[in-house]
């Protein structure tokens, strides 16, 4: 009938009228209000996460006199680098932090190689005896020699006080296997199978096919080693006993130690002394975390896609 808008039936009978859009799900009120709570819980992470962290970097540009008095929070009060120029003016520091960064590269070139080998022998089903390496692996990853039988076994094995004391024992994380494994198992088995008739081996599929196409997981596991062998100080700890041949982290711990060990010792430390420790603590915080700082932001699209590829099997 000219004049009247028809009524056409829409979804489970409901009459709808034409040139007029339904609601969908995502513009429903419950929606909106999961987006604002949603919202307001993840900007209260983000708060507590970087609170600490802005904290230290205010403490360390502030002088000393309102540290002592309790002053700084957020911001920086009374400017001040003295704190700075100590710490990168002794040359320990910078011998230990040359260290830390010879340790993480050396350690993740050798756990990212041993990891990716180890990964994708698992990631092949027909392979006689993967349920036994899978099985090595996850017994591995639940149970350990202990403290002493391990230092036992580096100590007869030559490497105490050497660079493979902090990079060996530590090379293969089995989460990280595991990641890659699921990761080379999503890759399409008819890439492989097309390699092969064309004459490539096991070793040039893996260089020449897999590899190439595996560039976000292995961005991924070099952030995951890296950051792992930065912050480690345990093992260099243990195993070594020459000062020239720590990394910065034990250098921070030495700092820290440094300013409670006349407290625990039963000696009431001085109030400013402590507070410089602190200050030089927190200095050496800011110069620890810095390369870790700049280099995530670029690694920050691979760690994201490599996790969700490595974790959910197509």
């Amino acid at each position: 009938m000219t004049g009247t808008a028809q009524r056409t039936p829409g979804r489970r009978g409901v009459p709808t009228t034409p040139g007029r859009r339904g609601r969908r799900p995502g513009e429903s009120r419950g929606y909106r209000v999961f987006q604002v709570v949603n919202g307001i819980v993840l900007t209260a992470v983000v708060v507590v996460t970087l609170y600490p962290f802005v904290t230290i970097v205010a403490r360390s540009l502030s002088d000393e006199a309102y540290i002592i008095s309790g002053q700084v929070n957020l911001v920086p009060r009374g400017f001040d680098l003295t704190a700075y120029r100590l710490v990168t003016s002794d040359a320990m520091f910078w011998t230990n932090y040359r260290n830390t960064v010879v340790y993480t590269v050396v350690a993740t070139v050798i756990s990212l190689v041993l990891t990716t080998c180890y990964a994708y022998v698992l990631s092949k089903h027909r392979l006689r005896g993967r349920g036994a390496l899978v099985g090595v692996a996850l017994f591995t990853m639940f149970f350990t020699g202990g403290l002493i039988p391990n230092y036992v076994l580096i100590t007869s094995l030559g490497m105490k006080n050497s660079i493979w004391a902090v990079v060996l024992p530590n090379a293969i994380n089995v989460f990280n296997l595991l990641v890659m494994k699921a990761f080379f198992e999503s890759l399409p088995a008819e890439l492989e199978e097309a390699a092969a008739v064309d004459g490539l081996n096991t070793y040039g599929i893996l260089l020449r096919i897999v590899l190439p196409l595996s560039k976000a997981i292995i961005a991924t596991m070099v952030l995951f080693y890296a950051v792992s062998f930065w912050n480690s100080w345990f093992t260099a700890f243990l195993y070594l006993d020459r000062q020239e041949l720590l990394p910065v982290t034990v250098y921070l711990r030495n700092l820290i130690a440094g300013a409670t060990g006349a407290g625990s010792a039963g000696v009431v430390p001085d109030a400013d002394a402590v507070q410089a420790a602190a200050t030089l603590q927190s200095v050496t915080i800011v110069l620890t975390t810095l390369p870790i700082l700049a280099v995530y932001p670029f690694l920050q699209r691979f760690f994201v896609s490599g996790v969700l590829l490595g974790a959910v099997k197509g």
